[in-house]
Order: C-alpha cells, then sequence, then structure tokens
C-alpha cells in the first residue's frame, strides 16, 4: 500500500489548510487511519485517528480545531486543520494500519505544514 499525502503549505496563523491522504488499496476500508505529525527535534506524535467505524479521537492540543474524516469510495483520509498555531507546523504523515493484521503499518511520506505571519 502506498500512500500519498498532499495539501501542506505556508498558512498565517489562525488559517486554515486541509490535508490529505490517498491510499492505492482496494481495501481502504479495512484500514484505521492515522494523521501524526513532527516537528524539528521532537518525537512524532499522533494528531488524529480515524476506526474503520468512523470513531475519531484527537490529540488534546488539536481538539476543536482539527477534524480527521474518511471518504472510502476515494481510498483517501482527511485532516482539516483552522485556527492554525505555530506550535502546529510540523511534518505531518498519514499511516493505515490494518484492523486485524495491526502489524501491517503503511506510512505516507509526509507533507510540511509552515506556520508562519
Amino acid at each position: 500500500v502506498q500512500l500519498q499525502a498532499s495539501g501542506g503549505g505556508l498558512v498565517q496563523p489562525g488559517g486554515s489548510l486541509r490535508l490529505s491522504c490517498a491510499a492505492s488499496t482496494s481495501i481502504f476500508g479495512l484500514y484505521v487511519m492515522g494523521w501524526y505529525r513532527q516537528a524539528p527535534g521532537k518525537q512524532r506524535e499522533l494528531v488524529a485517528r480515524i476506526t474503520t467505524g468512523d470513531s475519531t479521537n484527537y490529540a488534546d492540543s488539536v481538539k476543536g480545531r482539527f477534524t480527521i474524516s474518511r471518504d472510502n469510495a476515494k481510498n483517501t483520509v482527511y485532516l482539516q486543520m483552522n485556527s492554525l498555531k505555530p506550535e502546529d507546523m510540523a511534518v505531518y504523515y498519514c499511516k493505515a494500519e490494518h484492523v486485524y493484521f495491526t502489524d501491517t503499518v503503511y506510512w505516507g511520506q509526509g507533507t510540511l505544514v509552515t506556520v508562519s505571519s
């Protein structure tokens, strides 16, 4: 499975971006999808996660500002990011984890989000 993340870029504080991650699999609906981020000098952290049943969970730092969603017909997961802050600046990665075979994990290549005035 290949994951292609896109949508990163430069945005001013308070602005919005929508990230997309397209998966090359016909069984996208069997994957739990997640967005992670890694800022310089920091460990990669979970931002948001969506299950095969569309249950979601978020890092406390993004609750109320970010929304994860998925479109199984398009094999794509999205991350809508609103009210962006400088501390949101990082490389964002999407991750796919098979719902049954949890050792089966794939990562996208990352997309850079820069929040700066």
